[in-house]
């Protein structure tokens, strides 16, 4: 299979990368109490989370080529996920919950996320 325009491909909305979002204050929930709860993964709090985590995703790799002078080509949006916003993601929820759970907290079979 060969795969062409690899950088067209968005991000995934997983809890490395919106975590990354909520633990670093970019997304703040309304209530805050929803953060000492766990979510169904089809409720309108995860799929919102989901969807902005896309969304900012896209946004950040644009801002760090442009910080750096380079484009898509030379930095995949790839890149800037794995060495980035999925890293800096699993090391924060290190950081401030054992075991690096994420900082809310989703009930999964584990095929969503």
């Amino acid at each position: 299979m060969r795969i062409t325009e690899a950088n067209e491909l968005t991000g995934l909305a997983e809890y490395r990368n919106g975590g990354l979002f909520v633990d670093g204050g970019v997304l703040c929930p309304k209530d805050p109490g929803v953060l000492s709860e766990t979510h169904e993964v089809s409720s309108p709090l995860v799929v919102e989370w989901r969807a902005l985590t896309v969304v900012l995703l896209d946004e950040i790799a644009v801002e760090i080529r442009r910080l750096l002078g380079l484009d898509a080509g030379e930095l995949p949006l790839a890149r800037v996920l794995e060495g980035g916003t999925w890293r800096a993601g699993r090391q924060i929820a290190r950081e401030r919950r054992p075991g690096g759970a994420p900082p809310i907290r989703v009930h999964s079979d584990g095929t969503v996320f």
